[in-house]
């Protein structure tokens, strides 16, 4: 299994937005635990975060929109689970996401991370956000606050490597 690993970066006064869905409760209060507690790690004040529950992942978009047009985030962290069905939704779900999210970080130059998981079972998903280190909502709230200070390209490269297990 491949994992990241992550410097810990101290992003204290930095605010941060999540926007997480409601669907799949389960999964969600997991991913949203894990990026709240990566956060916590990096010193980021709870007054720091605003989190946005959404009704699904394609919602994200929209919502993540709205917050960086406001100025006010470093980094905005997307939260969502979508499991395979019995058709193929959950792949034009996943596309078009993840296509608007990478386009939101663009257009606005800001971090726009995402932690949006697809599993092929509710099982896999479960596993993805348990709480671990390998639970993807704090792996994306490490990686935004990475990002945020990624224009210092001076300690760039020691922050983050990846291991191979």
């Amino acid at each position: 299994m491949r994992s990241n690993t992550f410097k810990k970066v101290i992003a204290r006064g930095k605010k941060f937005a999540i926007v997480a869905t409601r669907y799949h409760n389960t999964v969600m209060n997991g991913l949203l635990a894990g990026a709240l507690r990566g956060l916590r790690e990096c010193c980021v004040r709870e007054t720091d975060v605003v989190v946005v529950r959404v009704p699904g992942s394609f919602e994200i978009p929209l919502v993540a929109q709205r917050l960086l047009k406001t100025k006010k985030y470093a980094a905005v962290i997307c939260l969502g689970a979508i499991i395979k069905g019995e058709t193929r939704h959950d792949e034009f779900i996943a596309e078009t996401v993840t296509n608007a999210l990478m386009q939101l970080g663009l257009d606005f130059s800001t971090p726009v991370m995402l932690g949006v998981i697809t599993a092929l079972k509710e099982a896999q998903a479960i596993a993805r956000s348990r709480n671990d280190n390998e639970n993807r909502g704090y792996q994306a709230a490490l990686s935004a606050v990475e990002m945020v200070y990624s224009n210092d390209f001076s300690h760039s490269v020691s922050t983050f490597t990846v291991k191979s297990t």
